[in-house]
């Protein structure tokens, strides 16, 4: 999701909820404490250099139960991280802590915003010899050698 696309939602809601993976909602007291601009500058397994830029919001829980973050305030937030930041219409990443901080991408269902999985990738497939599909194999498929070094007819020990 874009921000152009959040504070587009945003506009639409009376009270803000973010959805866990598992279905769980963060809960209502969460706090925005960060909205960024976070740049990555790097070399792909293939030599590539590469620049990605994302808008990275972080939840976080405190003990103030009577907390709501309302949309108003958020998009408030928002333009104002916009303007300082001079952060464009990026995609954005959040940052929500479980059993360590977890970086998710943002969906949204028409009610609830939600945490969406992430996962890492080889950007350099084709230099690194790696197949565009895995080929997915049947275990009871696979047939065992007919003499391995470790059967005790081999004389390998």
């Amino acid at each position: 999701m874009k921000l152009s696309e959040i504070k587009n939602h945003l506009n639409t809601l009376e009270t803000i909820a973010f959805q866990l993976p598992n279905g769980e909602l963060v809960p209502n007291n969460f706090h925005v404490t960060e909205v960024g601009k976070i740049t990555k500058h790097f070399i792909d397994c293939g030599g590539v250099v590469r620049n990605e830029e994302v808008v990275n919001f972080q939840l976080w829980n405190a003990n103030d139960y009577d907390h709501r973050l309302h949309p108003e305030k958020l998009v408030k937030i928002i333009e104002l991280s916009e303007k300082v930041l001079e952060i464009g219409d990026l995609e954005i990443e959040v940052e929500y802590q479980g059993d360590t901080i977890g970086k998710y991408a943002l969906d949204f269902d028409g009610k609830n915003f939600l945490l969406v999985t992430k996962q890492t990738d080889c950007l350099a497939k084709d230099n690194c010899g790696i197949p565009e599909g895995m080929q997915k194999v049947s275990l009871s498929d696979l047939k065992a050698e007919e003499v391995t070094c470790c059967d005790p007819a081999s004389n390998c020990c």
